[in-house]
């Protein structure tokens, strides 16, 4: 009897490391001597390419601005149960301002709209930054400033300067995550 107690302690040990081996890219940490389980994130694939909705705008985009365009492969609520349009609402030489939106018609009106996505070459007239300071990809500081609700939400924003450009994100009452996710996304390789 006593042999097969130590096997089943050997069983239940060795099952317990194959589990964590094979739990993959995961450490075991210690917060206020509570174990936590932290999961490394996976390094993101070398994807270039934006989100799909960018695609039918991307062509007059980049013919009209000579900005770097910087848009991102995450949008929140894009799973495809909602088709999402991409509007060129702006663009300019120094200057691109794309509307997203759930109807190809989106004027920016509250019932149709998503987010917006901006990048304008920074001038001595572009206001300094301000917001909640949070640090991005690549070591670059951008602000945060949550949405107002009241009759209609507002969107939270989250602004960065990048190679002599500001852009910005805005989401329609956004959460914090959400933009840092979309932000991430335009910033990683």
């Amino acid at each position: 009897m006593m042999g097969s107690c130590k096997n089943i302690k050997t069983i239940c040990g060795l099952i317990l490391i194959t589990s964590i081996i094979s739990f993959g890219n995961a450490v075991i940490a210690s917060v206020k001597n509570q174990p936590q389980i932290i999961v490394k994130q996976q390094p993101q694939r070398k994807n270039s390419q934006p989100h799909p909705a960018f695609q039918a705008i991307l062509p007059a985009l980049k013919q009209k601005t000579q900005i770097k365009i910087l848009l991102p492969k995450y949008i929140p609520e894009s799973d495809g149960e909602n088709p999402l349009y991409a509007i060129i609402e702006t663009a300019t030489k120094n200057k691109y301002e794309i509307l997203l939106g759930f109807s190809p018609d989106c004027n920016g009106g509250t019932a149709c709209r998503l987010s917006i996505i901006t990048g304008e070459t920074i001038t001595r007239a572009t206001p300094r930054l301000t917001g909640k300071p949070v640090f991005l990809a690549q070591g670059i500081k951008g602000y945060f400033v949550d949405s107002r609700c009241g009759a209609n939400c507002s969107d939270a924003t989250l602004t960065w300067r990048q190679g002599g450009v500001q852009y910005r994100i805005g989401l329609k009452a956004g959460l914090y995550n959400s933009l840092i996710k979309m932000a991430t996304s335009v910033i990683s390789p």
